[in-house]
């Protein structure tokens, strides 16, 4: 009866042993690692934030701007750099033009 016991006893501690070890091996993913961006899909979306954050500096911004930026960076992430860059671009152009406007109409009030 005592080795009966001691058996499941060492099957137990042997089989969680064996679960732990299993799980320990898989590896982690990191953000860097899993991101297929190219230097000039990083380089394009870091440069549509940086507009952004200047129409944003004005309250004066577009409203798909950010859209394409989160578009961008979808694609970014999938490897699509070439929509990456195109939707990078686009939402960078959205924003600088929407500085303009801002300058523009302050600059050239319409009101009565």
């Amino acid at each position: 009866m005592k080795k009966r016991l001691s058996a499941k006893l060492l099957a137990i501690a042997l089989l969680t042993v064996g679960l732990n070890a299993g799980c320990a091996e898989s590896p982690k993913k990191d953000e860097a690692s899993a991101s297929k961006a190219s230097p000039e899909a990083v380089a394009a979306i870091a440069n549509a934030q940086d507009a952004i954050k200047m129409a944003k500096a004005n309250n004066w911004i577009w409203r798909d701007t950010e859209t394409f930026l989160k578009e961008a960076q979808a694609a970014a992430d999938a490897g699509e750099n070439g929509t990456a860059i195109k939707l990078a671009n686009k939402a960078r152009s959205e924003a600088e033009s929407a500085v303009t406007q801002f300058n523009h109409e302050k600059n050239n009030p319409r009101g009565l």
